[in-house]
């Protein structure tokens, strides 16, 4: 697909693994849509409570870290303009795409009725040659996937959702970062500074020193590509036409 008129969703839900994956990720794409009328819904699928190697920490950490990065996440969503964050609170570093986490995610979407719907890629495993993704971003990609499509739009899947009342909805698009197969290209030169204040939320996981230059290194390299000052990459599955509504 190409970049002939940016897509603009009515609703839009970002499934992240943990808190702070969107805002390195896809924050400027969220801010822009934010600010054009979009009503986004933050979708943090762990609480990001194993994110220590503090020596001086014990277990009984866990549920303080927990506290403390969902207030980072929901400080950041603020400065993105997100209308909603959902902590699904799953275990961090253990995660798998699991059924109850496939059918927890397809209930999110049959309630909020996303237009559009960002998650990572599942099938992304090395990035260059120092870097693993983390299991929790594939696993929580992969959930995610499988959410759009077939759970949330099939009506005899997880047929106990249906009984409770959550009718089945079709996400029109499907927004992958992380790909290698990019094909739509966001450009977020309005929003850049935004996404660094964002990230700069996370102030527990990260040396801010430095961020601006590598938010902004990031996004001119995704840029690149379409002459674009700043943006963000994505592949994006068209799975149902605007005139299909």
């Amino acid at each position: 697909m190409s970049n002939e008129k940016e897509y603009l969703p009515k609703i839009a839900m970002s499934i992240q693994a943990h808190p702070d994956d969107q805002d390195f990720t896809v924050a400027g794409t969220l801010a822009k849509w934010a600010k054009a009328g979009c009503k986004i819904i933050s979708v943090i699928v762990t609480s990001g409570d194993s994110g220590s190697n503090d020596t001086t920490k014990g277990a009984d950490y866990k549920p303080v870290l927990a506290k403390l990065r969902e207030g980072e996440q929901q400080a950041a969503n603020d400065v993105l303009g997100i209308s909603e964050t959902v902590f699904m609170r799953y275990p961090d570093g253990e995660l798998v795409a699991s059924l109850a986490l496939r059918k927890d995610l397809a209930r999110l979407i049959r309630i909020y009725k996303p237009d559009v719907v960002v998650t990572g890629d599942p099938a992304g495993w090395f990035y260059g040659n120092g870097y693993i993704n983390h299991p929790d971003h594939r696993a929580a990609a992969e959930a995610a996937v499988s959410a759009v499509f077939p759970s949330a739009g099939t009506r005899l899947i997880f047929t106990d959702l249906l009984e409770a009342g959550y009718e089945p909805h079709d996400v029109s698009r499907l927004y992958i970062h992380g790909s290698e197969k990019n094909d739509t290209w966001i450009d977020i030169s309005e929003t850049i500074e935004i996404k660094i204040e964002a990230l700069k939320k996370h102030a527990s996981q990260l040396d801010t020193h430095g961020i601006d230059k590598w938010m902004r290194d990031w996004a001119k390299e995704d840029g690149k590509e379409k002459g674009l000052d700043f943006a963000e990459a994505f592949r994006v599955m068209i799975l149902k036409n605007e005139e299909e509504k």
